[in-house]
């Protein structure tokens, strides 16, 4: 067994015995069945090796994680014209605060953000009908990803639609200032929908992979972008990847990541490795509490961290 594989088990193993679990997300109804003692742990290194350890294959809703794929998907569309209508400073809020978009006249402060990935699904459905769109997210996951089973929680979809209140004040908000160009129910059903994105450890890992190495799938040789924007979106997610709880994250991790309230968390060691991360018990700050513990092991047994051995 390589350092690696061993490292993932035991890792896993310890991460399964704790009984500190977080709080499962319930505020999305359908977020608050998942199971808190699930924990799954996945790594794929640079030659494509696979370590896996936990509840690997089980297919969780990936929620914010969604939103670095949307990201990359409107550079692609509008290059940095995009960066007139979103930040890309950390927030220092909760995630769905309204107050300072009030402050900033409606120019979120980062992609990242319910307001900012709310602004960015809207780029990427100029010109396209909400279905052709949402079509355009789920394709592109599939084929990072390599895998065409990825498909939409719609239970998951529709709960948040239901629910997602403070998601409709905030794109009316947006609206107002002409941040949001569409009309906002295509445009939050889009974002409700690509939130609501299923996938396994194993599934995230593999569609992260193209950050990891300077824009390209090392397996393929296909370059998904270039290696300044790759190094500009990782950028972004180490300072704002993990809401107000980001710079706890990066002192603790050392790695740019990106959480969802799902209790998943993707990461990305630069030239190393693509790894995914999933426990559903959330901290405070609404990131899997589990999750960064164990990502925090995994960079410091392995010498990881971007900021030094």
């Amino acid at each position: 067994m390589s350092e690696l594989e061993a490292a993932v088990r035991e890792i896993a193993e310890e991460m399964r015995g704790r009984l500190d679990r977080g709080e499962v997300a319930s505020y999305i109804p359908e977020l608050a069945r998942a199971d808190a003692n699930a924990f799954g742990l996945v790594v794929i290194d640079a030659d494509g090796a696979v370590a896996a350890a936990g509840d690997a294959d089980v297919p969780f809703s990936i929620q914010s994680i969604s939103k670095v794929f949307t990201l990359t998907l409107a550079l692609g569309m509008v290059g940095d014209r995009l960066w007139r209508k979103v930040g890309r400073e950390p927030s220092g809020s909760p995630f769905n605060s309204i107050v300072q978009l009030e402050r900033e006249r409606g120019i979120p402060r980062n992609p990242f953000i319910n307001a900012g990935a709310i602004a960015v699904t809207d780029v990427i459905l100029s010109g396209h009908q909400p279905r052709e769109a949402l079509g355009e997210i789920l394709r592109f996951m599939q084929f990072l990803a390599q895998d065409p089973s990825i498909a939409i929680d719609e239970a998951v979809a529709a709960s948040e639609a239901r629910t997602g209140f403070r998601n409709s004040a905030l794109a009316n908000y947006m609206k107002s200032f002409g941040v949001i160009e569409n009309p906002v129910d295509f445009t939050l059903g889009v974002y409700f929908h690509h939130c609501a994105i299923a996938m396994s450890c194993r599934q995230l890992a593999m569609a992260g992979r193209f950050l990891a190495h300077s824009g390209r799938n090392p397996s393929t040789g296909h370059s998904v972008v270039s290696a300044e924007r790759a190094r500009r979106i990782n950028a972004v997610m180490l300072t704002c990847g993990h809401y107000d709880g980001s710079g706890e994250f990066a002192y603790r991790v050392g790695l740019p990541g990106k959480s969802g309230v799902g209790g998943g968390i993707l990461a990305v060691a630069p030239g190393k490795a693509s790894i995914a991360v999933w426990s559903p018990g959330l901290d405070a700050s609404g990131n899997s509490h589990l999750g960064r513990i164990a990502l925090e092991a995994l960079t410091k047994r392995l010498g990881w961290s971007i900021f030094g051995h």
